[in-house]
């Protein structure tokens, strides 16, 4: 039922004062001041507001003088036509309030009033827009999201200028109330999976989500043991735009630079920004090259391990692959090994300073690499293969993708070890079914390999040219 106000100032305002912290919290607080005879109270949260704005909004109030004391009972209205702001909302809940105010907004409370007013003046902490490091271009925008919600949605809105583009803003958390946007255009998206987006997050019951974005995107996909991203990230604001336009949506979280996309599949996540500031053919060579490197990236590997367990296997004129020298280290544990050390390797480099990084992989490319082959340790062709493999992992545009990759070539690995061809290729067949059952938000993962479709299937490998027809729904006309 709510908390509504009350016609006495005093009480709203010992409760605030209560459920603020005011004068416990050094950024929280109040000011009191009398305009035409009547007792008005502002709240605001200094550390997410505007102050001068805040000043100006008082000094045009303060101008309205304390006298006429038969204005008493128009003293609402006359406040309400002196807010020189494009942002005002009316207010009758107290609960609602303290969101508002924690959230950057200020409110002010008239004396004898069961409604008050709530004024967008937020001005949140951030840094300016820059281009994300792990997407970077050669051609093409530098601006990426930032922590700041508003920025991001601004940075959208100067790209998609259409009418029907939607921004439908949600709290999510009890306690935390963290702000999620659902964007989408109009007559574009799917209206099932909107529906099924829409109501996944009004359902969500927790208290916080204050790692933002991943946090949400395991409430909304139910995600498990499924090592998959269901939702494709992105932190440019060009990507997003283009896939709004191609009837997907977005989800955006507050305090996060990432944005999810949904629904996604494991083909369109391998495709990158960089092939559409390219020539097609270029952009197409680009798009081949990447999906072949990342294929080398899962099988190379295990196949290799198949042949060097199994030489028999292999034909006349492929001989030479295979150890020559196989070191002290079971080749199977060798590999094992030089996987798991590309993580540390990963992990460390993330954690290392810029300054050092370099540094960093002089060390542990050349230098263990080097002895570990000199002292007879790893075999040569494991480190080369295992690295080759590495650099077609880190050709993945997608960082959640390249992960659930790496953890499937794993178990492709492992599996080949103890059933050699026949696990090899029951490995590969199951991995293969694994991916065609999975879906997110109803699509097929596989999608439009399983289900087929041509004509898309040949737009996922080559980049058409970028004249095409008008490809509005009929729901906007």
């Amino acid at each position: 039922m709510g908390n509504p106000l009350s016609r006495k100032l005093e009480d709203n305002d010992a409760y605030l004062r209560k459920m603020l912290g005011i004068g416990t919290s050094f950024d929280v607080g109040v000011r009191e001041f009398y305009i035409k005879n009547v007792k008005i109270n502002l709240y605001y949260c200094n550390s997410l507001t505007d102050t001068l704005i805040i000043i100006e909004l008082i000094r045009e109030l303060l101008l309205l003088g304390e006298d006429d004391v038969y204005l008493h009972k128009q003293a609402f209205e006359i406040i309400n036509n002196h807010l020189a702001l494009d942002q005002v909302m009316i207010v009758d809940d107290l609960d609602e309030i303290i969101t508002l105010i924690l959230s950057g907004l200020i409110v002010i409370l008239v004396e004898d009033q069961l409604k008050g007013f709530s004024l967008d003046t937020r001005n949140y902490p951030g840094r300016q827009p820059s281009e994300p490091e792990t997407e970077k271009v050669v051609r093409g925008s530098r601006d990426g999201f930032t922590e700041n919600i508003i920025t991001n949605v601004g940075l959208i809105r100067r790209r998609i200028r259409d009418p029907l583009f939607r921004t439908e803003l949600h709290q999510v958390g009890s306690l935390s109330k963290t702000e999620v946007c659902l964007l989408y255009i109009e007559g574009y998206s799917d209206d099932k999976i909107l529906r099924t987006i829409r109501n996944r997050i009004k359902n969500i019951d927790v208290d916080e989500i204050v790692m933002a974005d991943k946090h949400l995107e395991e409430l909304i996909t139910n995600q498990t043991w499924n090592p998959y991203p269901k939702v494709r990230y992105t932190e440019r604001p060009d990507i997003l735009a283009v896939h709004l336009y191609d009837g997907l949506i977005g989800i955006m979280v507050d305090t996060s630079p990432s944005v999810m996309i949904a629904p996604t599949t494991y083909l369109e996540q391998l495709q990158h920004v960089e092939e559409f500031r390219q020539t097609p053919f270029v952009g197409s060579f680009l798009r081949t090259a990447r999906t072949g490197g990342i294929i080398i990236s899962i099988f190379l590997v295990p196949t290799w391990m198949l042949f060097a367990y199994n030489p028999e296997y292999l034909p006349d004129f492929l001989k030479f692959i295979g150890p020559k020298e196989e070191g002290s280290i079971p080749v199977i544990i060798q590999i094992l090994i030089g996987e798991v050390g590309i993580e540390f390797l990963r992990m460390a480099a993330i954690h290392t300073p810029t300054a050092m990084s370099t540094a960093l992989g002089i060390v542990a490319g050349v230098l263990i690499g080097q002895i570990a082959i000199e002292v007879g340790l790893f075999s040569p062709e494991v480190v080369l293969y295992v690295a080759v493999a590495a650099i077609g992992a880190y050709a993945t545009p997608s960082y959640e993708l390249g992960l659930a990759n790496k953890l499937a070539k794993l178990v492709i690995i492992i599996v080949t070890f103890f059933f050699n061809i026949w696990g090899l290729i029951g490995s590969t067949v199951f991995f293969i079914l694994f991916l065609a059952f999975t879906n997110s938000f109803g699509k097929p993962y596989l999608y439009p390999l399983l289900p087929f479709n041509l004509k898309d299937f040949i737009n996922i490998f080559i980049r058409t040219t970028q004249r095409r027809k008008n490809t509005r729904n009929n729901n906007r006309n």
